[in-house]
């Protein structure tokens, strides 16, 4: 008899079995034991020491360029073994399909953190926050917000239902902003995340202390906690709330995020009636929501909205298509649902559809006649897909409390917008609620209800029905969370997830001071002339080179060639009666773009050199008009140095002010370029 495989967590630099032997894990489908998990007589005050002195010390040595290059190295080398991966996770319950949510799901938004990070992030490991304070006349005293990573350690505290998805989602902003993690899946589907991290520790790319993993219970890790650590949780509303009401995390104002129980509504609008193609996209959706993972997603659809005359409608097109899915074990290929998580978590499913029923009648399904395509249905943690419907859900409590965490959802008929509106609030926050509807007038009244408590907001109609990704799909470009009952955290969102891990501080300075802290020239700090910086390369080239250019004046010919060659005939350039009425100009003005054209002009040098590329500008604001006979002169600045790791050149942004010859600003704007790193 072969011997059950313990699972080891990885603390302090090594793989390490726990003193017993621990619970046994079964597979959901099978019955079968994959492992057992324990994590007693670990030391967790170590782990978090070696994560805060080693790991920490170690990722904020390298730039947010740098610690991109290693999320990118990291998803590629789990990409090459993703099928070992696929492999384990039938074992969840989880079909192939169901398993490229979690499993592919993350390792991409591994590499959509690595991509947004070489691109929105600066090569250093300090983010400048909002522009400049300026707290003196001179210029002698300003102040700058900044964001820099904390000094801590993140404990990400997992759900049983994402062992790859639910550890790389959160993984990948923590690491980038150079933050060292622990890891702590549910037990129940550990073996996953084990395999991956294991996979992630061999593939040498992240340093020492960067990543550890605890399979089993916590033990007095929490208890360890201090101010500069995180603690990000995802699960049941009553263990998130004790977390974060723990002595150490309130004590220390521990910063906790919590993403936790979710009654996702989706409505159907008033216009979709049975047969336009808006109806049968939100039945498609309501099926595939509840189907998906076996109706194990924290954003699954458990309340389905609809007008009250198209109720009896609804409730039968959704419940022709789930008579016809198949469940079982999901290794076989017939199979389009598998299991719940176990056995134990279906009897819990089974339990708040009795308390939802008490409510609702079931329309659709037997939670108890469970029958599979394949498998043994004694032995695998197998349901059926429910449908109930509620008929008076203004009066009920079940429905918009209870949440049953498999496939299951109840139908609720509502009268009218502001109804709709209040029933999707009667879950208290959720994640998110779709509207499918192709009324504009619509959409725009129940979205803006529903946005206060909901952290996204899905309008699916015709026009993006291919395009869609649906509304259970947390993507990383957009936040994860939601408020009130969803536990009111927030994760994802791009680079909003990142500022998560940093502290916000102001600096309050001399100019010259706060540019050497901050690596951004501002006005009043130092500045250097001489040769040409458009002819140096990022070698030679220093925050501060500045040109002032010689000037131009700006004719009346200028405003009326530039009207005519570009088509820009506005009234305030040409028709000086016109413009004289303007209460802003008083008479005919040059174009904004004739000074910006002027201006390069000025200050660009056009032999061949190491500026590559001019790709935009920023922050651009025209502050005084221009008339005829004014001149023109510039003033350009290197204003932030960005050297990419991985080519050739860089990106520098140039502070550049336009004047008249009052010496007042006319423009100001960034002008961004690419500059070789050595030239020739």
């Amino acid at each position: 008899m072969t011997a059950l495989r313990s699972l080891e967590s990885y603390v302090s630099g090594q793989w390490a079995r726990g003193a017993r032997q621990g619970a046994t894990v079964l597979d959901a489908a099978t019955g079968e034991p994959v492992a057992a998990v324990d994590s007693s007589g670990l030391d967790f005050a170590a782990a978090l020491n070696h994560a805060r002195e080693i790991g920490g010390p170690a990722l904020r040595k390298l730039s947010f360029h740098q610690r991109a290059a290693m999320l990118k190295a990291l998803a590629q080398k789990l990409t090459e073994q993703k099928e070992a991966f696929y492999a384990l996770s039938f074992a969840t319950g989880a079909t192939r399909p169901d398993s490229a949510i979690d499993i592919e799901g993350g390792i991409g938004t591994l590499a959509f953190y690595a991509s947004r990070g070489r691109r929105d992030l600066p090569n250093t490991s300090v983010l400048v926050d909002g522009g400049v304070e300026a707290l003196s006349k001179d210029d002698s005293f300003s102040a700058q917000h900044i964001l820099t990573p904390l000094t801590g350690a993140a404990i990400h505290i997992n759900a049983f239902n994402f062992p790859c998805w639910g550890m790389l989602e959160k993984l990948a902003p923590t690491l980038l902003v150079g933050m060292p993690a622990i890891v702590k899946p549910a037990s129940q589907t550990a073996y996953l995340t084990e395999l991956m991290v294991r996979r992630m520790v061999e593939a040498g790319v992240l340093p020492e202390g960067a990543l550890q993993l605890i399979c089993g219970g916590v033990g007095d890790l929490i208890d360890h906690v201090e101010g500069q650590d995180v603690v990000t949780f995802t699960g049941s509303a009553d263990t998130g709330r004790r977390l974060r009401s723990h002595p150490a995390i309130v004590a220390n104002s521990v910063r906790f995020n919590m993403e936790a129980d979710s009654l996702n509504a989706a409505i159907l609008g008033a216009d979709a009636a049975p047969g336009s193609e808006e109806f049968d996209l939100f039945v498609k959706e309501v099926v595939r929501e509840m189907t998906a993972k076996a109706g194990q997603k924290c954003t699954a659809i458990r309340r389905v909205l609809v007008p009250r005359a198209a109720c009896e409608a609804v409730a039968k097109a959704i419940g022709d298509k789930l008579a016809k899915i198949a469940v079982g074990d999901p290794r076989h290929e017939a199979v389009r649902m598998g299991a719940l998580a176990s056995l134990a978590q279906r009897e819990e499913v089974r339990a708040r559809i009795r308390e939802i029923g008490a409510e609702a009648e079931i329309v659709a399904g037997d939670p108890d006649d469970v029958r599979v395509v394949a498998g043994d249905a004694t032995r695998g943690a197998f349901l059926n897909p429910v449908l109930l419907y509620c008929d008076k859900p203004a009066n009920a409590r079940a429905p918009h409390d209870v949440e049953a965490f498999g496939p299951v959802s109840t139908i609720m008929p509502y009268d009218g917008a502001d109804e709709a509106i209040a029933l999707a609030r009667r879950g208290k926050g959720s994640l998110v609620a779709s509207l499918f509807t192709n009324d504009a007038a619509i959409a725009r009244e129940i979205t803006l209800g529903l946005a206060p408590f909901h952290g996204r907001v899905l309008i699916g109609n015709r026009a993006s029905a291919k395009s869609s990704t649906g509304h259970g799909s947390p993507l990383p470009g957009l936040v994860h969370g939601g408020p009130g009952r969803a536990g009111g955290g927030e994760e994802l969102g791009g680079m909003r997830s990142v500022k998560h891990y940093m502290q916000r501080t102001a600096i309050q300075g001399t100019p010259r001071l706060l540019a050497a802290v901050t690596g951004r020239w501002l006005e009043g700090a130092p500045t250097r002339e001489g040769v040409h910086p458009f002819r140096k390369s990022l070698a030679e080239l220093n925050v501060g080179d500045r040109i002032v250019t010689g000037e131009r004046e700006v004719t009346l010919d200028d405003i009326e060639h530039f009207a005519a060659f570009t088509g820009d005939t506005f009234y305030a350039h040409m028709d000086e009666a016109a413009a004289k009425a303007n209460p802003l100009f008083g008479g005919r003005v040059a174009h904004g773009y004739l000074i910006l054209s002027f201006a390069a002009g000025l200050f660009v040098d056009p032999a061949p050199g190491p500026v590559l590329a001019n790709y935009g500008v920023d922050n651009l604001r025209f502050l005084t008009p221009v008339k005829p006979g004014d001149t023109l002169q510039a003033t350009l600045t290197a204003k932030e140095i960005n050297p990419r790791a991985s080519a050739e050149h860089g990106e520098v942004r140039w502070d550049c002010k336009v004047s008249n010859q009052d010496k007042k600003v006319v423009a100001q704007y960034d002008v961004l370029t690419m500059v070789a790193k050595v030239w020739p």
